[in-house]
Formats: C-alpha cells, sequence, structure tokens
C-alpha cells in the first residue's frame, strides 16, 4: 500500500514537472512571437502627365423643338470644322447626345395665383476632345473663345490632365515603399541592439497623385489631382516585422 501511494506521488510529480515545462515552452513562444516592428514605407515619383482630356457645351432654345435642333447640330458642324482647323484630328473629338428639355416660367395672375408657362425647348450638347497632344489642346481651349463670332456660345471647362501609364507606375511604387519599410524596420530593430527577423504582414496604404507645388492635402481615401499637368505620385505600404 504504502509502495502504491509512493508511484502515485511520483507520478504526480512527473505530471507537474512536465506541465510547467510545456506552460513555459508556451509562454517563451508566446513572447517570441510579441516581439515584433511595424513601419509605414513611403515612395514618391514625380512625372509630367501625357494625356489631355478637355471639353465644353452649348445649347440652344426655340418654341419649336426641331428648330432648335436645326440650330444645335448647325453648331456641332461649326464646332468641328473650328477644331480640325485648328490641327485636332478627327478621331479626338467626339459629340454627345443633344439633351432635351422643355423649359417653363412661372406666371402669376391678378388673383395672386400661380400657373406654369411654357416657355420653349432647351437643347443642349456636349464636345470632347481626347488627345497626347497636350500643347495644342491647352492651345484649342484659349482659343475657343473664337467662336462667339460665330454666333456659337460655348461654355469652356479647363483641360483634365492624366498618365496613360499609372498602372505601371503603380506597381513601380509598391515595390519602393515596400523596401523603404524594411529598411526602417531594419534600423529601427538595430538601433534597439536587435536584429530583423521575417515579415508578419504587410499591406498596401493610400495611393495618392497630386499637383506639384500645389497645396492639395493628402486624404485617407487618396487624392487623384486632374488639374495640374505636373504630378507627384505616392504610396504607402504598412509593414510588420518580427525581430530577433
Amino acid at each position: 500500500m504504502e509502495d502504491g501511494k509512493k508511484i502515485g506521488l511520483i507520478a504526480i510529480g512527473v505530471a507537474m514537472i512536465i506541465a510547467s515545462f510545456l506552460l513555459g515552452n508556451a509562454y517563451k513562444y508566446k513572447y517570441k512571437k510579441q516581439q515584433t516592428i511595424a513601419v509605414t514605407g513611403l515612395a514618391e515619383y514625380d512625372f509630367v502627365s501625357d494625356m489631355v482630356v478637355w471639353d465644353g457645351y452649348y445649347s440652344r432654345q426655340s418654341f419649336e423643338m426641331k428648330d432648335a435642333y436645326a440650330l444645335i447640330k448647325e453648331d456641332e458642324k461649326k464646332i468641328r470644322t473650328f477644331l480640325e482647323a485648328k490641327g485636332v484630328k478627327t478621331d479626338e473629338i467626339s459629340f454627345s447626345s443633344v439633351n432635351i428639355n422643355k423649359d417653363f416660367a412661372s406666371v402669376r395672375d391678378d388673383y395672386g395665383n400661380y400657373s406654369q408657362r411654357f416657355n420653349g425647348y432647351s437643347l443642349s450638347q456636349t464636345v470632347s476632345i481626347e488627345s497626347k497632344d497636350i500643347n495644342k489642346i491647352e492651345g484649342v481651349s484659349k482659343d475657343i473663345a473664337q467662336l462667339i463670332d460665330q454666333g456659337i456660345e460655348l461654355n469652356s471647362n479647363s483641360p483634365r490632365y492624366y498618365y496613360s501609364k499609372l498602372k505601371d507606375l503603380k506597381i513601380n511604387l509598391l515595390a519602393k515603399a515596400a523596401d523603404d519599410a524594411r529598411n526602417r524596420a531594419k534600423t529601427m530593430a538595430e538601433n534597439s541592439k536587435s536584429s530583423l527577423g521575417g515579415l508578419v504582414k504587410s499591406s498596401m496604404g493610400v495611393f495618392q497623385i497630386t499637383g506639384q507645388n500645389s497645396d492639395e492635402d493628402y486624404s485617407y481615401g487618396g487624392v487623384f489631382n486632374t488639374s495640374s499637368k505636373n504630378k507627384t505620385a505616392s504610396i504607402t505600404v504598412k509593414s510588420e516585422y518580427q525581430i530577433k
């Protein structure tokens, strides 16, 4: 009986030693997993837009829709002739479909009652240019007021600038931002008398395109500038590394 009791106590002691060993290793593993460093890498690139988009709109009014339509189609013909004379290629010019609205005016009678009076039809149309010849289109957008002499009141918008290789640019910046994040993590680890371990996780941050020499604020959702020809693209990468 005494021998059985001794064997039981020995078994309990061994079990406690094993449990302590396993618990100690689990704590060490957990502690080791918690030794990480989080950094944000940044990459920027200055570039010049290689594509421009310009558009403007014009309208005509008449009590007869067919008369207003005839006028606006004549304006379309004159605008196309003007643009082609300025060197704009035919396939760079596009016209929208004609938008038709009925105009009404509020009329008050002698008794103070209001009613709607038909004021005719208002037709409008948009003309757009998409081209890689930025200098030419910038000149056209400034000269468009010459159409007033032909009786066409065309409202011109400012040119918008784009970059056709944006996809490749974004990929290159992403790689550079990831390298920058690793270098930052390595520097921080070395300064704390540690060494950099493996990557735990990484995610892309905000991709921004801002105008150079502008006062644009960075946005949480990203800025995509179209008003400046000269731009700066930037991207961030958030990475977490183990340290040893």
